[in-house]
C-alpha cells in the first residue's frame, strides 16, 4: 500500500510512473494527470508505439519501394533509429536519468585526466582539463573543468558524486533532464569563471577544477525547496537540509571575507557560494515546480525508487579545485 504523491490517497496497487519515478494511484497514473515533468520531453512517440511490424509495409510490389531497391532499408533503418532514440528505446532509458550520464561523464573524466597526465605530461592535463586565469581563452575549459577533479585523492571527486547521485534526481525528476542539464552546466561554468575572476581582481592567479559549484547549486535549490529535508552527514550525522548548506555557506563567506581570498586551503570558496546563490535562485524561481521533487532520500534509477541516506561530505583537501 502507498500514498499518491499527487492526490495523497491510499492506493493498494499503486503504479509508478517511468518518467518521473514518483507513485499514482489509478486516476492520476498517466503522465498527463499528474503533469508529468517527462511531458516536456515527449517528442518522440514513434519510439513507444512502432512495433516494426510494418517495416515491410513499403516494401511490396505495390509501394515499388522493396528491399532490392533499397527504400525499405533505408525505411527500416530510419525506423530503428527513431526507435533506439525514443523513449521507448535504449537510448531513452538516458533521458529520464540524466543525473547517472553526468555521473559517468565525471568518472570517465578522471579516468582521461590521468591518461593524458602519463602519457602527454602536467602541462597537456592543465591545458585540456583546468580552468586557469591566465589561459581564459581555452574556452573548452569552461565546460571540461566542470567535469575534472583533484588526481591527488578521491575524496574531492567521491564528495561531488554523493551529492550529484542522492539530491541531483529530486531536482532532475521536478525540472525534466534537458532542463536540468542545462541547468548543471551553466552553474558549474559561472562558479568556475566567477571564482576566477575574482581571484584575477584581487591581484591572483588561479587554476580551479571540479563540480563543486554545480552540486552546491543543487543543494541550493534543494535549500528552497526542501528546507526539512532529512540527510546523513558523512552517512552518520543526521540534520536538516538547510542547516548543512546555509552553515557551508556562512563558513565559506567568513573566510573569504576574512582572507580577502576566494580560496582558502584550495577549496574554492567563492565558487560555492556562486552555486549556491544560482541554486537559490533557481529554486525561487522555479518554485511551483517543488511538488514534483519527490520525497527525502529518494532517487530514480531506471524507473525504479531507491531509498538511500542522502548526505555530502563535502568537497575540501588539497588542490586548487572547488
Amino acid at each position: 500500500m502507498a500514498t499518491c504523491d499527487e492526490c495523497g490517497e491510499y492506493e493498494n496497487l499503486p503504479y509508478q510512473c517511468r518518467r518521473c519515478g514518483r507513485t499514482f494511484c489509478a486516476d492520476h497514473r498517466l503522465p498527463e494527470n499528474h503533469d508529468c515533468p517527462g511531458l516536456a520531453e515527449w517528442n518522440d512517440p514513434g519510439g513507444v508505439f512502432d512495433s516494426g511490424f510494418d517495416d515491410g509495409v513499403e516494401g511490396g510490389p505495390a509501394g515499388g519501394t522493396g528491399d532490392a531497391g533499397g527504400g525499405g532499408v533505408t525505411s527500416r533503418m530510419k525506423r530503428r533509429i527513431e526507435r533506439e532514440t525514443g523513449t521507448g528505446g535504449l537510448l531513452g532509458y538516458f533521458r529520464g536519468n540524466a543525473t547517472y550520464v553526468l555521473l559517468a561523464a565525471m568518472w570517465l573524466t578522471f579516468v582521461a585526466q590521468w591518461a593524458v597526465t602519463l602519457t602527454l605530461g602536467e602541462a597537456a592535463h592543465s591545458q585540456i582539463f583546468v580552468l586557469r586565469s591566465d589561459a581564459l581563452g581555452n574556452v573548452w575549459t569552461w565546460v571540461t573543468s566542470v567535469f575534472s577533479h583533484s588526481r591527488g585523492g578521491l575524496f574531492h571527486i567521491l564528495g561531488n558524486s554523493i551529492v550529484l547521485f542522492f539530491f541531483g534526481p529530486l531536482v532532475e525528476r521536478a525540472v525534466g533532464s534537458r532542463k536540468f542539464l542545462g541547468f548543471f552546466l551553466a552553474s558549474g561554468i559561472l562558479a568556475g569563471l566567477g571564482h576566477v575572476l575574482f581571484v584575477l581582481a584581487t591581484g591572483g592567479l588561479v587554476g580551479v577544477l571540479g563540480a563543486s559549484g554545480a552540486t552546491f547549486a543543487i543543494l541550493g535549490v534543494l535549500t528552497v525547496w526542501r528546507p526539512n529535508l532529512e540527510i546523513l552527514l558523512f552517512f552518520v550525522i543526521p540534520m536538516k537540509l538547510k542547516y548543512l548548506t546555509w552553515g557551508v555557506a556562512l563558513i565559506s563567506a567568513l573566510l573569504v571575507v576574512s582572507t580577502g581570498a576566494g580560496g582558502v586551503g584550495g577549496i574554492a570558496h567563492v565558487a560555492h557560494l556562486i552555486g549556491f546563490a544560482i541554486g537559490l535562485a533557481f529554486g525561487t524561481r522555479n518554485r511551483d515546480l517543488a511538488r514534483h521533487a519527490g520525497g527525502p532520500g529518494g532517487v530514480s534509477m531506471g524507473g525504479g525508487r531507491v531509498r538511500g541516506p542522502g548526505g555530502p561530505g563535502g568537497p575540501g583537501g588539497p588542490g586548487g579545485r572547488f
